[in-house]
């Protein structure tokens, strides 16, 4: 199994970014008894989970505090500080495409300091 990573850009116009972060738990879904499932439990359950790499672009000085404040929102599985053209790069999960939508611009464009995002989901060939 090979693991692609197929670039997709999620921009969000700098008048619709929400300042502060945002903490409901946008990657969770429920279950069929009502209660809340995350994607470690999503997983058990035999159904899959959409993974992706968000590459961040932020204002000089803050790839570390942006890194840091991404890595506590729930469905990041990592976030590191990088050099490169993008300061800082995130792993993320979630149930699907549109809960992955959800989450970078929620929740994640909505960290302040980030300039641009994009977002590149895994695919297994």
């Amino acid at each position: 199994m090979v693991d692609v990573v197929v670039p997709v850009v999620v921009m969000d116009p700098p008048w619709c970014r929400t300042r502060g972060r945002v903490r409901s738990p946008v990657p969770d879904t429920l279950g069929r008894s009502g209660a809340e499932v995350g994607p470690l439990e999503y997983r058990r359950k035999g159904h899959s989970v959409v993974q992706a790499f968000i590459l961040i672009q932020t204002e000089v000085g803050q790839a570390a505090s942006v890194a840091e404040a991404i890595s506590e929102i729930p469905g990041v599985t990592s976030a590191e500080d990088v050099t490169g053209p993008y300061d800082v790069i995130v792993r993320a999960e979630a149930n699907s495409v549109d809960d992955l939508g959800k989450l970078v611009v929620a929740r994640v464009q909505g960290v302040q300091g980030i300039t641009r995002t994009l977002t590149c989901p895994v695919v297994h060939l």
